[in-house]
Protein backbone atom coordinates (compact mmCIF):
# COMPACT_ATOMS: atom_id res chain seq x y z
CA UNK A 1 0.00 0.00 0.00
CA UNK A 2 1.26 3.53 -0.70
CA UNK A 3 0.76 5.74 2.11
CA UNK A 4 -2.47 7.79 0.49
CA UNK A 5 -4.09 4.38 0.44
CA UNK A 6 -2.99 3.35 3.53
CA UNK A 7 -3.89 6.33 5.26
CA UNK A 8 -7.71 6.40 3.82
CA UNK A 9 -8.04 2.47 4.82
CA UNK A 10 -7.20 3.50 8.71
CA UNK A 11 -9.76 5.98 8.65
CA UNK A 12 -12.29 3.80 6.76
CA UNK A 13 -11.45 0.97 9.51
CA UNK A 14 -10.41 -1.50 6.71
CA UNK A 15 -6.92 -3.87 6.74
CA UNK A 16 -4.20 -1.98 6.56
CA UNK A 17 -0.40 -3.13 6.23
CA UNK A 18 0.43 -1.38 9.05
CA UNK A 19 -1.14 1.84 10.98
CA UNK A 20 0.23 5.14 9.10
CA UNK A 21 3.61 6.26 10.76
CA UNK A 22 2.78 9.61 11.62
CA UNK A 23 4.25 11.98 14.44
CA UNK A 24 2.99 15.87 15.50
CA UNK A 25 6.66 17.05 16.29
CA UNK A 26 8.92 18.94 18.49
CA UNK A 27 9.18 22.24 20.95
CA UNK A 28 11.71 24.26 19.29
CA UNK A 29 13.44 23.83 22.63
CA UNK A 30 14.24 20.37 22.19
CA UNK A 31 16.74 20.45 19.14
CA UNK A 32 19.35 22.26 21.07
CA UNK A 33 19.18 19.59 23.93
CA UNK A 34 18.73 16.52 21.57
CA UNK A 35 21.82 18.53 19.86
CA UNK A 36 23.73 17.84 22.53
CA UNK A 37 22.34 14.13 23.16
CA UNK A 38 22.77 13.20 19.69
CA UNK A 39 20.80 14.53 16.88
CA UNK A 40 22.73 15.87 13.90
CA UNK A 41 23.01 19.27 14.03
CA UNK A 42 21.37 19.84 10.44
CA UNK A 43 17.82 18.78 11.62
CA UNK A 44 17.05 22.09 13.31
CA UNK A 45 13.03 22.09 12.91
CA UNK A 46 9.72 20.07 12.70
CA UNK A 47 9.74 19.89 8.78
CA UNK A 48 13.88 18.50 8.86
CA UNK A 49 12.92 15.74 11.83
CA UNK A 50 10.07 14.47 9.86
CA UNK A 51 12.00 13.46 7.19
CA UNK A 52 15.21 12.75 8.90
CA UNK A 53 13.15 10.56 11.12
CA UNK A 54 11.34 8.87 8.33
CA UNK A 55 7.73 9.65 8.67
CA UNK A 56 4.98 9.15 6.44
CA UNK A 57 3.55 12.90 5.14
CA UNK A 58 0.70 14.63 4.14
CA UNK A 59 0.10 17.07 1.45
CA UNK A 60 -2.14 20.34 1.93
CA UNK A 61 -4.11 22.83 -0.12
CA UNK A 62 -2.72 26.22 -0.58
CA UNK A 63 -6.08 27.98 0.42
CA UNK A 64 -6.18 30.53 3.18
CA UNK A 65 -8.98 30.92 5.34
CA UNK A 66 -7.43 32.84 8.01
CA UNK A 67 -5.78 36.23 7.92
CA UNK A 68 -4.96 37.64 5.17
CA UNK A 69 -2.57 41.04 4.85
CA UNK A 70 -2.03 40.72 8.44
CA UNK A 71 -0.44 43.89 10.52
CA UNK A 72 3.34 45.14 10.03
CA UNK A 73 5.51 42.73 12.74
CA UNK A 74 7.40 45.72 14.89
CA UNK A 75 9.36 45.50 17.83
CA UNK A 76 7.58 48.57 19.93
CA UNK A 77 9.85 48.56 23.21
CA UNK A 78 12.66 45.89 24.19
CA UNK A 79 15.19 45.59 26.98
CA UNK A 80 18.19 43.44 27.63
CA UNK A 81 15.49 40.62 27.91
CA UNK A 82 12.56 41.27 26.12
CA UNK A 83 11.07 42.41 23.38
CA UNK A 84 7.25 43.96 23.51
CA UNK A 85 6.23 43.44 19.69
CA UNK A 86 2.93 44.21 17.31
CA UNK A 87 2.71 40.57 15.85
CA UNK A 88 1.20 39.98 12.18
CA UNK A 89 -1.91 39.05 14.24
CA UNK A 90 -2.61 42.46 15.97
CA UNK A 91 -1.91 41.52 18.84
CA UNK A 92 0.46 43.50 21.25
CA UNK A 93 3.17 40.49 23.26
CA UNK A 94 5.96 40.68 25.07
CA UNK A 95 8.59 37.92 24.38
CA UNK A 96 12.02 36.49 25.39
CA UNK A 97 14.74 37.76 23.06
CA UNK A 98 16.43 34.27 23.01
CA UNK A 99 12.91 33.07 22.24
CA UNK A 100 13.30 30.52 25.52
CA UNK A 101 9.32 30.84 26.14
CA UNK A 102 7.21 29.54 23.27
CA UNK A 103 4.12 31.22 24.64
CA UNK A 104 4.60 35.08 24.76
CA UNK A 105 3.00 37.31 27.26
CA UNK A 106 -0.31 38.90 25.90
CA UNK A 107 -0.78 42.53 26.56
CA UNK A 108 -3.37 43.63 24.24
CA UNK A 109 -5.72 42.04 21.42
CA UNK A 110 -6.67 43.33 18.36
CA UNK A 111 -10.31 42.86 18.88
CA UNK A 112 -11.84 44.40 22.03
CA UNK A 113 -14.98 45.93 20.79
CA UNK A 114 -17.74 45.95 17.99
CA UNK A 115 -15.66 48.94 16.28
CA UNK A 116 -12.09 47.03 16.45
CA UNK A 117 -14.41 44.21 14.91
CA UNK A 118 -15.76 46.35 11.86
CA UNK A 119 -11.82 47.19 11.26
CA UNK A 120 -10.56 43.33 11.55
CA UNK A 121 -12.98 42.43 9.30
CA UNK A 122 -11.16 43.56 6.11
CA UNK A 123 -8.62 41.07 7.24
CA UNK A 124 -11.18 38.53 6.85
CA UNK A 125 -12.07 39.73 3.13
CA UNK A 126 -12.33 36.06 0.89
CA UNK A 127 -11.99 38.74 -2.29
CA UNK A 128 -8.43 39.70 -1.02
CA UNK A 129 -5.69 38.23 -3.49
CA UNK A 130 -3.48 35.47 -2.76
CA UNK A 131 -6.32 33.60 -0.75
CA UNK A 132 -6.05 30.52 -3.55
CA UNK A 133 -4.05 30.15 -6.34
CA UNK A 134 -4.73 32.37 -9.43
CA UNK A 135 -4.72 30.92 -13.32
CA UNK A 136 -2.41 29.22 -14.48
CA UNK A 137 -0.71 28.90 -10.66
CA UNK A 138 -4.02 26.61 -9.72
CA UNK A 139 -3.48 24.14 -12.43
CA UNK A 140 -0.15 23.51 -12.53
CA UNK A 141 -0.25 23.10 -8.78
CA UNK A 142 -3.08 20.50 -9.37
CA UNK A 143 -1.15 19.10 -12.54
CA UNK A 144 1.80 18.29 -9.50
CA UNK A 145 -0.36 16.50 -7.81
CA UNK A 146 -1.88 13.85 -9.61
CA UNK A 147 -0.57 10.79 -8.65
CA UNK A 148 0.43 11.47 -5.62
CA UNK A 149 0.81 8.68 -3.16
CA UNK A 150 0.89 10.99 -0.13
CA UNK A 151 -2.85 12.03 1.33
CA UNK A 152 -4.45 15.64 0.64
CA UNK A 153 -6.41 17.65 2.60
CA UNK A 154 -7.15 21.17 2.95
CA UNK A 155 -7.40 23.41 5.90
CA UNK A 156 -10.91 25.33 7.16
CA UNK A 157 -9.86 27.56 9.57
CA UNK A 158 -11.63 27.94 13.25
CA UNK A 159 -14.86 29.55 14.82
CA UNK A 160 -14.01 29.77 17.89
CA UNK A 161 -10.17 29.29 18.76
CA UNK A 162 -9.06 32.40 16.36
CA UNK A 163 -11.44 34.69 18.39
CA UNK A 164 -10.04 33.56 21.51
CA UNK A 165 -6.87 34.62 19.87
CA UNK A 166 -7.96 37.38 18.52
CA UNK A 167 -9.98 38.98 21.33
CA UNK A 168 -7.95 37.24 24.98
CA UNK A 169 -9.75 34.75 27.33
CA UNK A 170 -10.74 37.08 29.67
CA UNK A 171 -12.42 39.05 26.89
CA UNK A 172 -13.90 36.64 25.19
CA UNK A 173 -15.13 34.61 27.64
CA UNK A 174 -17.37 38.36 29.08
CA UNK A 175 -18.24 38.45 25.38
CA UNK A 176 -20.05 35.40 25.48
CA UNK A 177 -22.24 36.37 28.11
CA UNK A 178 -22.37 40.46 27.12
CA UNK A 179 -22.39 40.50 23.78
CA UNK A 180 -23.10 37.23 22.48
CA UNK A 181 -23.98 38.46 19.16
CA UNK A 182 -20.25 39.61 18.63
CA UNK A 183 -19.26 36.55 19.09
CA UNK A 184 -21.98 35.06 16.69
CA UNK A 185 -21.23 37.57 14.49
CA UNK A 186 -17.29 36.52 13.75
CA UNK A 187 -18.33 32.69 13.84
CA UNK A 188 -20.51 33.38 10.57
CA UNK A 189 -18.41 35.75 8.60
CA UNK A 190 -15.83 33.00 9.16
CA UNK A 191 -17.99 30.57 8.28
CA UNK A 192 -19.21 31.90 5.13
CA UNK A 193 -15.12 32.59 4.42
CA UNK A 194 -14.48 29.38 4.64
CA UNK A 195 -17.26 28.11 2.38
CA UNK A 196 -16.36 30.37 -0.10
CA UNK A 197 -13.14 29.30 -0.36
CA UNK A 198 -12.73 25.63 0.03
CA UNK A 199 -15.52 25.13 -2.65
CA UNK A 200 -13.35 24.86 -5.39
CA UNK A 201 -11.28 22.94 -4.01
CA UNK A 202 -13.87 20.48 -2.93
CA UNK A 203 -15.17 20.16 -5.66
CA UNK A 204 -11.91 20.00 -8.23
CA UNK A 205 -10.04 17.70 -6.10
CA UNK A 206 -10.26 14.04 -4.53
CA UNK A 207 -9.89 15.73 -0.79
CA UNK A 208 -9.47 13.10 1.56
CA UNK A 209 -9.20 14.93 4.71
CA UNK A 210 -10.00 18.63 6.57
CA UNK A 211 -8.21 19.84 9.08
CA UNK A 212 -9.45 22.87 11.69
CA UNK A 213 -7.87 24.33 14.88
CA UNK A 214 -10.00 25.09 17.76
CA UNK A 215 -7.76 25.36 20.82
CA UNK A 216 -10.51 25.91 23.16
CA UNK A 217 -10.75 23.77 26.21
CA UNK A 218 -8.26 23.54 29.33
CA UNK A 219 -8.30 20.63 31.61
CA UNK A 220 -11.43 20.91 33.24
CA UNK A 221 -13.63 21.48 30.25
CA UNK A 222 -14.19 24.01 27.21
CA UNK A 223 -14.24 27.69 27.32
CA UNK A 224 -17.37 28.11 25.20
CA UNK A 225 -20.11 26.38 27.23
CA UNK A 226 -21.72 23.06 25.49
CA UNK A 227 -24.70 25.20 25.45
CA UNK A 228 -23.08 27.71 23.09
CA UNK A 229 -21.24 25.66 21.13
CA UNK A 230 -24.24 23.77 20.15
CA UNK A 231 -26.08 26.93 18.92
CA UNK A 232 -23.48 28.67 17.45
CA UNK A 233 -20.89 25.94 16.63
CA UNK A 234 -22.38 23.04 15.24
CA UNK A 235 -24.88 24.57 12.76
CA UNK A 236 -22.37 26.31 11.17
CA UNK A 237 -19.86 23.40 11.00
CA UNK A 238 -22.88 21.70 9.76
CA UNK A 239 -22.10 23.86 6.05
CA UNK A 240 -18.91 23.49 6.06
CA UNK A 241 -18.72 19.47 6.18
CA UNK A 242 -22.25 18.90 4.41
CA UNK A 243 -20.13 20.87 1.91
CA UNK A 244 -17.54 18.30 2.04
CA UNK A 245 -19.07 15.54 2.21
CA UNK A 246 -21.06 16.30 -0.63
CA UNK A 247 -17.56 15.91 -2.62
CA UNK A 248 -16.21 13.01 -0.70
CA UNK A 249 -14.56 14.26 1.93
CA UNK A 250 -15.73 12.48 4.96
CA UNK A 251 -12.87 12.82 7.25
CA UNK A 252 -12.37 16.10 8.93
CA UNK A 253 -10.70 16.44 12.03
CA UNK A 254 -10.07 19.32 14.99
CA UNK A 255 -6.60 19.73 16.56
CA UNK A 256 -7.72 21.14 20.26
CA UNK A 257 -5.81 20.66 22.89
CA UNK A 258 -6.90 19.78 27.23
CA UNK A 259 -10.39 17.99 27.91
CA UNK A 260 -12.41 17.62 25.06
CA UNK A 261 -15.09 15.17 26.82
CA UNK A 262 -17.60 17.37 26.36
CA UNK A 263 -17.18 18.78 23.00
CA UNK A 264 -16.35 15.80 21.42
CA UNK A 265 -20.30 14.57 20.75
CA UNK A 266 -21.26 17.80 20.15
CA UNK A 267 -18.59 17.46 17.11
CA UNK A 268 -19.50 14.35 15.90
CA UNK A 269 -22.99 15.77 15.57
CA UNK A 270 -21.27 18.43 13.44
CA UNK A 271 -19.56 16.08 11.22
CA UNK A 272 -16.04 16.52 12.80
CA UNK A 273 -15.24 13.02 13.45
CA UNK A 274 -11.46 12.94 14.13
CA UNK A 275 -10.45 13.77 17.51
CA UNK A 276 -6.00 15.09 17.66
CA UNK A 277 -4.13 15.07 19.31
CA UNK A 278 -6.19 13.98 22.34
CA UNK A 279 -3.68 15.09 25.27
CA UNK A 280 -4.06 12.55 27.77
CA UNK A 281 -2.77 14.88 31.01
CA UNK A 282 -5.50 17.57 29.72
CA UNK A 283 -7.92 14.84 30.70
CA UNK A 284 -8.84 13.53 27.15
CA UNK A 285 -7.82 9.60 26.31
CA UNK A 286 -7.88 7.56 23.19
CA UNK A 287 -8.71 4.67 25.13
CA UNK A 288 -12.31 5.87 26.58
CA UNK A 289 -13.38 7.85 23.20
CA UNK A 290 -12.89 4.24 21.62
CA UNK A 291 -14.63 2.61 24.48
CA UNK A 292 -17.79 5.49 24.44
CA UNK A 293 -18.19 6.18 20.90
CA UNK A 294 -16.99 3.60 19.27
CA UNK A 295 -16.72 3.46 15.36
CA UNK A 296 -18.07 6.90 15.04
CA UNK A 297 -15.13 8.27 16.37
CA UNK A 298 -11.54 8.84 14.34
CA UNK A 299 -8.44 9.51 16.51
CA UNK A 300 -4.75 10.85 15.74
CA UNK A 301 -2.39 11.52 18.47
CA UNK A 302 -3.10 10.07 22.43
CA UNK A 303 0.57 8.66 23.43
CA UNK A 304 0.92 10.21 26.49
CA UNK A 305 4.38 12.42 26.10
CA UNK A 306 4.89 12.13 29.94
CA UNK A 307 5.35 8.22 29.74
CA UNK A 308 8.23 9.27 27.22
CA UNK A 309 9.72 11.54 30.02
CA UNK A 310 9.09 8.92 32.59
CA UNK A 311 10.95 6.53 30.61
CA UNK A 312 11.37 3.10 28.83
CA UNK A 313 9.31 0.79 31.49
CA UNK A 314 6.61 3.55 31.10
CA UNK A 315 6.89 3.61 27.29
CA UNK A 316 6.29 -0.16 27.06
CA UNK A 317 3.27 0.17 29.22
CA UNK A 318 1.96 3.25 27.03
CA UNK A 319 2.14 1.45 23.86
CA UNK A 320 0.80 -1.86 25.54
CA UNK A 321 -2.43 0.41 26.37
CA UNK A 322 -2.94 1.83 23.10
CA UNK A 323 -2.06 -1.29 21.19
CA UNK A 324 -6.13 -3.12 21.09
CA UNK A 325 -7.48 0.53 19.93
CA UNK A 326 -4.75 0.91 16.94
CA UNK A 327 -5.67 -3.34 16.23
CA UNK A 328 -9.35 -1.70 16.10
CA UNK A 329 -8.74 0.36 13.38
CA UNK A 330 -9.33 4.23 12.62
CA UNK A 331 -6.99 5.28 14.72
CA UNK A 332 -3.29 6.39 14.02
CA UNK A 333 -1.19 6.87 17.27
CA UNK A 334 1.39 9.56 17.96
CA UNK A 335 2.79 11.63 21.32
CA UNK A 336 -0.39 13.91 21.93
CA UNK A 337 1.07 17.35 21.20
CA UNK A 338 4.69 18.76 20.45
CA UNK A 339 7.25 16.45 22.33
CA UNK A 340 9.31 18.70 24.89
CA UNK A 341 13.05 18.81 25.03
CA UNK A 342 12.30 16.51 28.80
CA UNK A 343 11.91 13.75 26.66
CA UNK A 344 15.66 12.78 26.01
CA UNK A 345 16.87 11.69 22.70
CA UNK A 346 17.47 8.20 23.66
CA UNK A 347 13.54 7.91 25.05
CA UNK A 348 12.40 9.14 22.05
CA UNK A 349 14.37 6.71 19.58
CA UNK A 350 13.19 3.84 22.14
CA UNK A 351 9.62 4.83 21.77
CA UNK A 352 9.40 5.33 18.31
CA UNK A 353 11.45 1.53 17.82
CA UNK A 354 8.95 0.27 20.00
CA UNK A 355 6.01 1.78 18.33
CA UNK A 356 7.31 0.61 14.98
CA UNK A 357 8.35 -2.68 16.16
CA UNK A 358 4.78 -3.30 18.17
CA UNK A 359 2.40 -2.10 14.91
CA UNK A 360 4.94 -3.73 12.51
CA UNK A 361 5.50 -0.42 10.67
CA UNK A 362 8.79 -0.98 8.74
CA UNK A 363 11.78 0.69 9.22
CA UNK A 364 12.52 4.10 6.90
CA UNK A 365 14.94 3.75 4.27
CA UNK A 366 18.62 4.34 5.50
CA UNK A 367 19.14 7.60 5.60
CA UNK A 368 21.52 8.27 2.96
CA UNK A 369 18.87 7.54 0.27
CA UNK A 370 16.61 10.01 1.72
CA UNK A 371 19.44 13.17 1.62
CA UNK A 372 18.01 14.63 -1.62
CA UNK A 373 14.29 15.21 0.51
CA UNK A 374 16.22 16.40 2.88
CA UNK A 375 18.34 18.97 0.47
CA UNK A 376 14.80 19.88 -0.74
CA UNK A 377 13.57 21.11 2.77
CA UNK A 378 16.15 23.57 2.81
Amino acid sequence: MNQRERWLATMHFQPVDHVPDEEFGYWDQAFPVWHAQGLPQYVNDNWRADIYFGFELRDGVPANVGISRGFRYRVLEEDDRHQVILDWDGAKKMINKDGSATIPKFLKFPIETRRDWEGFKKRLDPSTPGRFPEEPDWQAWKERKKGSTRPLGIGIGSLFGWIRDWMGFENVSFAVMDDPGLIQDIMEHLTQLTLSIIERPARELKLDFASMWEDMCFNHGPILPPKYFEQWMVPRLKRITSLLSEHGCDVVYVDCDGNINELVPLWLEAGVNCMFPIEVRGGSDPVKLREKYGHRVLLMGGVDKTRLIAGKDEIRKEIARLKPIVEDGGYIPHVDHRCPPDVTYENYLYYLKLKRDTFAIPEPEPWETRKEQYEWAR
